[in-house]
């Protein structure tokens, strides 16, 4: 999706706004030797929402939810790679189903909860996560770029919340939970759309969460920073090279856990956010980024 033609230098430099932390525990079978497991089925009977879920962070946390539990709708552009997500879903236990919708289009999102509530019936979570990411210059940056990344980003969550929105107050309450990035807190060069539409999200959450929290609605934001996904893996590396760069990535640029996240990390922070543990917290934006945002460095590995 990210169509950038911008070198392998300045894509992982635009890595530094987008991904995640490292060191939380993941969550889905196999994830990661010796993760800890999460509370069995924690989400037993909660319908869970999910866009942009056929690859990275959305793909990990609508894994992470359905094994914890909750019935799982989630949808994508890319057909193929959304039936596949929904197969290794059920693979392991879990319910999902994948729904084809373009948060860039309003009836599309808009079918896309129908299909939900026609599937459960309620939607009692909802994980705003689609989004693209172009790098350059912004003098060089298209206006169709423009379009399309704001359409994506900023314009995508607020139809997925107006649609959302209406079902969680009818049926008493309910909980978004939207990602941001860190990008919103920290400058980065080549980045001026991408921080521009991560900062749009930041008023959407803490403005809704004042409007609906009387109705029992929270609203908050998770801030990733530099996350082991498609969007900041620069294209044509062979696996062993990309592990390489991903730990001086790393190392030189998350501050405080010196590693790359990977998707399940942050899937993680999502369920704990979603959880009755943080069930006081509205209007928040939190940065699960590492150590980025506390740092102030960036550095770039040497590229081979």
């Amino acid at each position: 999706m990210n169509e950038s033609r911008t070198s392998r230098r300045a894509l992982l430099s635009g890595a530094a706004a987008v991904g995640a932390l490292a060191g939380v525990s993941a969550l889905a079978p196999g994830v990661a030797a010796g993760a800890q497991r999460p509370p069995a089925r924690r989400f037993e009977g909660k319908v869970v929402a999910v866009t942009g879920g056929t690859s990275g962070i959305g793909a990990a946390t609508a894994h992470a939810f359905a094994v914890a539990g909750a019935k799982v709708v989630f949808c994508g552009r890319r057909q193929q790679l959304g039936k596949e997500v929904e197969r290794r879903i059920r693979a392991a236990g879990g319910e999902a189903t994948y729904l084809p919708a373009d948060v860039r289009l309003p009836e599309s999102v808009t079918g896309f909860v129908d299909g939900t509530l026609k599937r459960y019936g309620r939607l009692d979570i909802a994980f705003n996560n689609a989004g693209i990411q172009y790098t350059a210059p912004l003098h060089e940056t298209t206006i169709q770029q423009w379009d399309d990344l704001i359409a994506t980003n900023a314009r995508g969550v607020f139809l997925a919340m107006k649609a959302q929105i209406p079902v969680m107050i009818a049926q008493g309450g309910g909980q978004i939970i939207v990602n941001s990035s860190v990008g919103a807190l920290v400058g980065r060069p080549g980045l001026s759309l991408y921080q521009a539409s991560k900062q749009a999200i930041q008023a959407l959450v803490k403005s809704s969460a004042l409007e609906y929290g009387g109705q029992g609605i929270r609203v908050n934001a998770i801030l990733p920073g530099i996350t082991d996904t498609p969007m900041i893996r620069p294209p044509g590396l062979d696996d062993a090279t990309w592990e390489r760069l991903k730990a001086e990535l790393g190392r030189l640029n998350v501050d405080g856990l010196k590693t790359v996240a990977s998707p399940e990390n942050i899937a993680a922070a999502v369920l704990g956010l979603a959880s009755d543990d943080f069930g006081y917290l509205t209007g928040a934006s939190v940065p699960v980024d590492g150590g980025v945002a506390a740092g102030r460095r960036m550095l770039l590995p040497q590229l081979p």
